[in-house]
């Protein structure tokens, strides 16, 4: 099942993606559940938005594909390299990310990512699917050059418009067979499937909730392939996770 978070008639509402409709719900599912209004709005009627809104945080996940880890000039850890990245940075689906005039090398990180549906704390690695309402598409955008020169990830991944999200969530999704490409201006740049990741979800979200609680509305970007590099305004960054659709956004300077 796709849910969308949308925009129709001045209202922010959520609904399910159905034949080329959105059957209205009566609230946001992660905390309302799947009641529906009776209403159904075109699609074309609509403007999709970020698909959530992490209350709490964006947690990351770094060097999560080997060859990405390489084209770094490292291994991959061994354990999951964590970082954060501020809710105020999350964008949906056609909004425009905007290039800081800090950075003049940002790149695009085209990844899977995982929404929370319930308070997780301690949660096994077995255990792990029960706590995630669904997944969507993300692009961990990065201010490259600060990146190297700050030595910590905190203001090169956390730039407003560096987080965006779409352009639904599916709710059941098989990681297994998908497969994570990002297209600049149409050209493909990255392409893997995600069972290349080495560290999974369920791994993921145990050893992150081991650390700190994650809560409902908190979403967990899972690592990028080999292939990532800059762009510029003008470019439009397009990335598509099989099975859930097409994220894509424009680029422009501040």
């Amino acid at each position: 099942m796709k849910i969308a978070r949308f925009s129709h008639q001045d209202a922010i509402r959520y609904g399910i993606v159905d034949d080329g409709e959105l059957v209205v719900l009566a609230g946001d599912p992660l905390f309302a559940g799947f009641d529906t209004t009776g209403e159904r709005v075109p699609l074309g009627d609509a403007v999709l938005l970020a698909p959530v809104i992490p209350r709490s945080k964006v947690v990351c996940v770094g060097k999560n594909y080997a060859d990405h880890a390489a084209e770094m000039g490292g291994e991959a850890p061994a354990e999951p390299l964590l970082f954060l990245k501020p809710n105020t940075a999350v964008i949906g689906t056609g909004d425009v990310i905007v290039r800081p005039p800090q950075s003049q090398n940002t790149h695009f990180e085209g990844e899977l990512a995982a929404v929370i549906g319930r308070i997780a704390k301690n949660v096994p690695a077995e255990r792990a699917d029960e706590y995630v309402f669904g997944y969507t598409v993300a692009n961990d955008v990065t201010a490259r050059d600060l990146q190297r020169s700050d030595g910590q990830w905190s203001r090169a991944k956390g730039f407003d418009t560096f987080c965006p999200l779409g352009p639904v969530i599916e709710t059941e999704f098989d990681a297994a067979s998908a497969v994570v490409t990002t297209r600049l201006n149409g050209e493909v740049k990255q392409e893997a499937p995600l069972s290349d990741m080495i560290h999974s979800v369920a791994d993921i979200i145990a050893y992150a909730s081991a650390a700190f609680t994650l809560l409902p509305g908190d979403v967990i970007l899972t690592g990028t392939p080999a292939g990532v590099g800059p762009f510029g305004a003008g470019d439009t960054i397009e990335v598509e996770v099989t099975g859930i659709g097409v994220l894509r956004n424009p680029a422009r300077d501040a």
